[in-house]
């Protein structure tokens, strides 16, 4: 029996997905566990696979297009379903019978029966339930006196950039617009033309004085942006954050790396080695290792520490677990993996939610002190500095030594002043006594 399968609910909280592509091609089977449609939420890539096995009748979806959770998105049965069977699962929904997308044709390019629902309706303005039109030709813009066919997404994407719409050639099936021809459209766009002084109207400035026109391009925000900035801004907003300061003499740090590089497989990072004295540290002060909680303060026995990744596309912060029984080459290796998949954007949900602390680092950039915000429930964030060498006091002498800026947010909801100093003080000890990292 033909039967819906419906957008799921990848992310705790997440009202609507963009499904990115489909896997499996139309009247193509597949098996149980094999994934047969791509997700993409506000900061992750996630494979939906196939509960059991089957095949894929009716596509209702564009890939590109944004759907909200629970809404159809296609129809699947066994690979004798009678086209009466489908067109009669379509037509409950609300649509009439839409033709069937062909065995041979393309995953991607797979033509799809228009969205049905009123929730994706009313994201942007739904691809009619009539034949579409013949593919525009791609050398020629879509005729402005008919109806421009692109998803939800392209259409949002366009307003808030400005493209015109009739310009754009389609990519999508029937010359339908995808979010990847707007963006293109955006690249190609030409920069705006300067104005001569004399046509231009003058700009007041605070002081009355003309102020110069600026020259400027909107990009628009991506999902991952947007989620960045509403996350922080409510985390800034809702969590009230004191911050710890401190500084850790790190050169028996660094010489433990070198011996450690030169005698190991894997190569271990300074912030790897960071990453483990965190877990030191929540051991000696477990009254850190805790989330936030409306009605309490959860305490956890495993220390799970995030790691903030810059990507093309804004900041993750994949979670490492069990940091506390994992070797240091454990961390070293997982944390590779969860950098190399989070740039290419394969990192899945769960994968991005836990954790108790995130360490953030920008050493590398040259940065020597610097405050990050908390990303709750967590209790705290570790921002880390680059390490420089510095002039200081040792039983009345001057040194010098390699000198590593810490500092620590945190939520004082759950962590009171004291117990994030007692805890600072174990780190930082702990960093200049380094061995206590690989017991």
């Amino acid at each position: 029996m033909a039967e819906i399968l419906r957008m799921p609910e990848v992310a705790a909280n997440t009202p609507e997905a963009v499904l990115q592509a489909w896997n499996v091609g139309v009247n193509t089977p597949y098996a149980a566990g094999e994934p047969i449609v791509t997700v993409e939420t506000e900061k992750a890539v996630v494979e939906v696979e196939a509960e059991s096995d089957g095949v894929l009748l009716r596509l209702l979806v564009d890939a590109g297009s944004t759907v909200a959770v629970g809404e159809p998105i296609a129809v699947w049965g066994k690979t004798d379903e009678p086209a009466t069977e489908v067109d009669a699962v379509v037509a409950s929904l609300g649509a009439g019978p839409a033709p069937a997308a062909t065995a041979s044709a393309p995953v991607q390019e797979a033509p799809a029966t228009p969205p049905v629902t009123a929730a994706a309706a009313s994201a942007e303005t739904a691809a009619p339930h009539a034949a579409r039109p013949a593919t525009t030709p791609a050398d020629t813009a879509p005729d402005r006196s008919e109806r421009i066919f692109a998803s939800p997404l392209a259409r949002r994407l366009a307003r808030e950039s400005g493209v015109d719409l009739s310009s754009v050639v389609g990519s999508g099936p029937h010359g339908r617009i995808r979010r990847s021809d707007i963006e293109a459209a955006i690249v190609r766009a030409p920069e705006p033309e300067e104005t001569s002084s004399a046509e231009a109207p003058a700009e007041i400035g605070n002081v009355g004085t003309p102020a110069a026109a600026a020259r400027y391009v909107d990009v628009p925000n991506t999902r991952m942006r947007a989620a960045i900035a509403r996350r922080l801004t409510e985390s800034k907003q809702n969590t009230p954050h004191f911050y710890l300061r401190a500084g850790a003499r790190v050169d028996a740090l660094l010489e433990l790396r070198k011996q450690i590089n030169a005698d190991h497989g894997v190569k271990v990072s300074v912030n790897d080695m960071l990453v483990k004295a965190i877990a030191s540290a929540h051991a000696l002060v477990p009254a850190m290792n805790v989330q936030w909680n409306d009605t309490s303060v959860r305490h956890f026995s495993d220390v799970d520490i995030s790691v903030a990744v810059a990507t093309e596309g804004g900041l993750v912060t994949p979670v490492i677990r069990g940091v506390d029984s994992l070797s240091m080459g454990g961390v070293a290796t997982a944390t590779k993996d969860v950098i190399a998949r989070a740039k290419e954007r394969r990192l899945r949900q769960d994968e991005l939610e836990g954790g108790t602390i995130t360490i953030t680092n920008l050493g590398m950039y040259g940065t020597e002190d610097f405050a990050a915000i908390i990303n709750p429930p967590q209790a705290a964030i570790l921002a880390v500095g680059a390490a420089r060498q510095e002039a200081v006091v040792e039983e009345g002498a001057v040194t010098v030594a390699s000198v590593l800026r810490l500092t620590l947010a945190v939520d004082h909801r759950s962590v009171d002043g004291a117990t994030a100093a007692e805890w600072m003080r174990a780190f930082v000890n702990v960093l200049e006594h380094p061995l206590r990292i690989l017991v």
